[in-house]
């Protein structure tokens, strides 16, 4: 037996998880995913060299994840250089760290890998940042993230044919560059088309998802009939919708805009799906700030930052794989979403909200830059839903009813035969999803110019897209959750001498007293025996 255990350990990783996390246990999409390689895949990590305790826990989870996913399939694994990920535009993480002696000292890292499958390398990002966690806390949540980043970049690597969505256009919607930096992420995994809807209701089957992202006009019957054409057959639509309609260009000249409801001719659409979005705007005490000029002299202005109650900083739900950690989402002008049709068999989770404090305004309204104090006592709301993940078989607007004219095919009776699930995520506002330009440059998707802040919304918006594409399931793995256990260091520091002694002394006792009681043993065993 004792030779069998030996050769076992010799040749295989065995670990029994008895955490209560589950840390060191595999998710079956997982398995399943490596299990399918039917060729060898080569992992390189470059996280290494001098690190600090934290990215040193980083590195090991990683190879101990590599070493895991290994023993479902034929993944190898090597540290490499750090700097050959300079020639990929791939830059540093640079660690500030405070030494006992009080000096701050740099360090540079790269907290990546990569897996190489039959020629073909994806590169994966080992770290996490959300903006506001302590460092310990981004390095748990990177930890956490790590079985879900190597199992996307394995099932990129397994796609023969990347899958292909689309920005639908002829509502005017945003131009493609408005939609540029979102554009660039989702590249990494998709194929990527824009075009309009014609009169052809098969037009949307090739795509697996499809981005509607803040129109302006509205749509035919026509349009209507295709995207629930799609749906009925188990499509997936991100919506990124309005419920107002403003003058941004109004706004920055007059310093006003009028605000009124926005009519897109879908709301009995999206009410049939059991969402509706409301023509109303949304106001936050928990806000991006608006540089205004305080100055009483035109000739020498002062710009302070104001809050700017019309951009609220939404919340993310923690309790949805599409929003775990993921930061506070930034917007304008939003609208508030209402569930409706009661028990419809769809499933509905809130994935952004407002704050604890928070007021509705019905339009039509003006909004006026000169009144930039309103009465707080009125933010009186709570979580006012402001994005939300609909999943199910959607029942269609169009059954029992003739499709509109202009159709090209009308064989299909007066009713949709095909009833499958789908999925679809519905935003109240398109300022969601729009990246702005300066210098002739694209700025990142969530990105406050005047703060110099970066918010969530990237992160958010891959997610959406990454989950309404899934069929491995596969986005559930982001919902891994480790307890993070920190050492008090002050604590730790004060009871310094004691801890030591204690470390050191305790073997040495320890072992003294096994030695002491096996001798007393031995000593009456022969004893009796003589």
């Amino acid at each position: 037996m004792k030779i069998i255990c030996v050769i076992l350990a010799f040749w295989g990783l065995f670990r029994w998880d008895l955490t209560e996390d589950k840390r060191y246990s595999l998710n079956d999409a997982s398995k399943d995913l490596v299990a399918s390689l039917d060729a060898p895949a080569d992992v390189t990590i470059y996280l290494d060299g001098d690190l600090n305790s934290g990215f040193t826990r980083l590195k090991r989870a990683t190879e101990e994840l590599v070493e895991e996913l290994d023993i479902y399939g034929d993944i190898s694994w090597q540290t490499g250089d750090g700097k050959e990920l300079e020639q990929r535009g791939l830059a540093p993480t640079v660690v500030h760290e405070r030494t006992k002696d009080g000096r701050t000292a740099q360090t540079a890292v790269w907290p990546y890998a990569t897996v190489t499958y039959k020629g073909r390398t994806a590169i994966v990002s080992l770290l996490r940042s959300t903006r506001g966690q302590s460092g310990e806390e981004n390095l748990n949540q990177s930890i956490e993230n790590l079985e879900y980043a190597f199992a996307e970049a394995i099932h990129s690597l397994l796609q023969t044919e990347p899958q292909r969505i689309a920005f639908l256009e002829g509502h005017n919607e945003l131009p493609e560059e408005a939609v540029f930096d979102i554009s660039q992420s989702l590249a990494r995994y998709f194929q990527i088309d824009r075009g309009v809807l014609g009169n052809d209701p098969s037009v949307l089957d090739p795509y697996k998802v499809v981005i509607i992202a803040d129109p302006q006009q509205s749509f035919s019957e026509t349009d209507k009939y295709i995207l629930d054409r799609y749906i009925q057959r188990g499509g997936r639509i991100l919506w990124c919708l309005n419920g107002v309609r403003f003058s941004q260009d109004a706004l920055s000249k007059e310093g006003m805009t009028p605000v009124i409801p926005l009519d897109l001719n879908i709301s009995d659409l999206l009410f049939r799906y059991g969402i509706r979005v409301n023509p109303s705007l949304l106001q936050d005490i928990q806000c991006l700030p608006v540089p205004v000029n305080v100055s009483a002299d035109p000739q020498q202005p002062n710009f302070q930052p104001v809050p700017w109650y019309y951009a609220p900083l939404l919340l993310t739900s923690q309790q949805s794989p599409i929003t775990r950690n993921v930061g506070q989402v930034s917007c304008t002008f939003a609208s508030h979403l209402d569930a409706v049709g009661g028990d419809d068999g769809i499933t509905k989770e809130i994935l952004l909200a407002t704050s604890t404090a928070s007021r509705m305004t019905a339009t039509p309204a003006e909004v006026d830059l000169g009144d930039l104090n309103p009465d707080l006592t009125t933010f009186k709301y709570s979580y006012i839903p402001v994005a939300v993940r609909l999943e199910g078989v959607f029942p269609s607007i169009f059954a029992h009813r003739l499709p509109p004219e202009g159709i090209a095919d009308t064989t299909s009776g007066t009713q949709h035969t095909e009833h499958k699930a789908a999925k679809q995520i519905v935003v109240a506002s398109g300022s969601v999803i729009r990246n702005e330009w300066q210098n002739g440059e694209p700025l990142p998707v969530g990105f406050d110019r005047y703060s110099q802040m970066q918010f969530g919304n990237r992160d958010f918006l891959t997610n959406a897209v990454l989950y309404l594409a899934d069929d491995e399931g596969l986005i559930n793995l982001r919902q891994k959750e480790i307890a993070l256990r920190l050492i008090n260091t002050e604590s730790a520091y004060r009871h310094k001498p004691v801890i030591q002694t204690v470390s050191i002394s305790a073997p040495i006792v320890l072992l003294a007293i096994t030695g002491l009681c096996v001798s007393l043993i031995r000593k009456r065993k022969y004893v009796r025996t003589a």
